[in-house]
């Protein structure tokens, strides 16, 4: 679960956002205000920043650059000034993103994932909960892990790391098993029924992101359908 500072000199707007987020599984932290946003940073670790500008205290700008002094956490500024000097100047301090209020929940939920997956190692890809990570060479849901063969591991990181992209059986054959493979297209549909079986048990909607494309193999979708 990934872990949101939320800073803004409006206890409305706080917990506004923390409703929209909560839900997809981020948990949330709320500072009113620069003080208390720093001392949250200065003892606990957090993903990513949603930052207001317009605070009494401090601006979001000078709090921007104060936290770039000694973090690179990523930040999103979130705020009512859209002119384009004002956007400039956030990314200039330090800023990764900048979002008008009012603002769109897809989007702004959109514009988070779309940070964290340039923050997050390569060997590890993380899709609504589900964390593929090569290293540890592990699969799981929400902190569970999802025991699999090391075949089916290696196939469900095929696809994570190419959404969108159509497998043929004999593509996936050839990068699971070689080139020299005797293994037939009836192998693969097995491993798949397995794969998507055991992540459906963890309670991942594996059948809105696992797609089957018949008469041609299979692909894997971030955004369910």
């Amino acid at each position: 679960m990934h872990k949101i500072l939320l800073i803004d000199d409006e206890q409305r707007m706080l917990d506004l956002l923390s409703l929209y987020l909560t839900p997809h599984q981020y948990q949330c932290t709320k500072a009113q205000g620069p003080r208390e946003a720093l001392r949250y940073l200065e003892t606990q670790a957090f993903d990513i920043v949603l930052l207001d500008i317009m605070m009494p205290e401090m601006s979001g700008f000078e709090l921007c650059a104060k936290i770039r002094s000694f973090s690179d956490v990523p930040i999103i500024m979130l705020t009512a000034r859209e002119q384009q000097e004002d956007i400039v100047k956030g990314l200039k301090l330090g800023a990764d993103d900048y979002i008008t209020k009012p603002f769109n929940e897809e989007e702004l939920l959109a514009r988070i994932e779309a940070l964290l997956r340039r923050q997050a190692p390569k060997n590890i890809i993380e899709v609504g909960g589900l964390k593929w990570d090569e290293e540890r060479f592990e699969l799981s849901y929400l902190g569970t892990p999802i025991k699999l063969t090391p075949k089916e591991f290696f196939m469900v990181g095929q696809l994570l790391k190419n959404p969108g992209k159509v497998f043929s059986r004999d593509q996936l054959i050839v990068l699971i098993w070689g080139y020299d493979s005797e293994t037939e297209g009836r192998t693969i549909d097995s491993h798949v029924r397995n794969v998507r079986e055991k992540i459906r048990q963890s309670g991942f909607p594996i059948d809105k992101h696992f797609l089957t494309v018949w008469g041609v193999g299979y692909k894997w979708l971030n955004e369910a359908e």
